[in-house]
């Protein structure tokens, strides 16, 4: 998962990480795209179905990331693509998420506790311990859930080739705060910092569809804003067409935040 200033830098990391692996048997066989000729930003989206999905099994965004990511995939329409609204009629899938992950993290970070557990986080202590009380039964559910997630989301792609959210349901959240507790959007209280704040990334994470963010402006405080622009599977390369293409007409790399010393 690259994270660079520029969409041709993700594509030459992507480009340098891609191809089968004899450890991973998920990619043999697979071709490997030409990603960097896909992130030239040349032609258009002509063509291009884009669904927009303002919300994702949440029920608040703060309105200046509304406004920001409403903007940013106007601009996709200028370029050609075709834009249409996509009702929520997904379920937050951070209960699935949370029996797959916690289980897994207790498993395999459980035996370090006795030597490192006085450096480890409070929050990844207290997620193995939730983790410990998960079923067999629980953990098996999960993934036939997990697949039935993937499923859905491939469903979409049917009609559209890509899917347009925000990245998050508001700009960044203090370092201190409690990742357990609620958190707050323009003065309302929500939910949990996964419920509430990244529930756009959660059901990707889950499906391993591919999927790009890309920033679409600054709020009124200065903190940047993104954009998520998600494909089928194995749909790369499109995402990063579309992806150097708005960075061509909203540029963001030349911006960066002030320092203080």
């Amino acid at each position: 998962m690259p994270i660079t200033r520029t969409v041709m830098d993700s594509a030459l990391m992507l480009q340098a990480m891609a191809g089968p692996d004899p450890c991973d048997p998920h990619s043999l066989g697979l071709p490997i795209a030409d990603l960097v000729t896909a992130a030239r930003p040349e032609g258009d989206l002509r063509g291009l179905r884009i669904a927009w999905r303002p919300y994702l099994g949440n029920r608040k965004a703060a309105r200046e990331v509304m406004t920001l990511c409403e903007a940013a995939v106007a601009v996709l329409g200028e370029l050609g693509a075709v834009i249409e609204p996509m009702a929520d009629d997904f379920e937050n899938t951070e209960p699935v998420w949370l029996v797959l992950t916690q289980s897994s993290w207790n498993a395999r970070f459980r035996r370090y506790v006795p030597e490192f557990g006085a450096r480890m986080s409070t929050t990844l202590l207290r997620q193995m311990d939730d983790g410990a009380h998960y079923s067999a039964t629980e953990l098996q559910e999960a993934m036939f859930a997990r697949t039935r997630i993937y499923r859905e989301i491939q469903g979409w792609f049917q009609h559209y080739d890509m899917i347009a959210t925000p990245t998050l349901a508001c700009t960044a959240l203090a370092i201190d705060h409690d990742f357990f507790a609620l958190i707050e959007i323009d003065g309302e209280l929500t939910d949990t910092v996964r419920k509430a704040w990244y529930p756009y990334t959660h059901p990707f994470n889950l499906s391993g569809n591919p999927a790009v963010t890309v920033p679409c402006g600054w709020t009124s405080d200065g903190l940047p804003v993104g954009l998520q622009l998600v494909g089928p599977h194995l749909g790369d390369a499109r995402l990063l067409r579309a992806a150097a293409l708005f960075e061509t007409a909203r540029p963001w790399a030349h911006r960066t935040p002030p320092l203080t010393w």
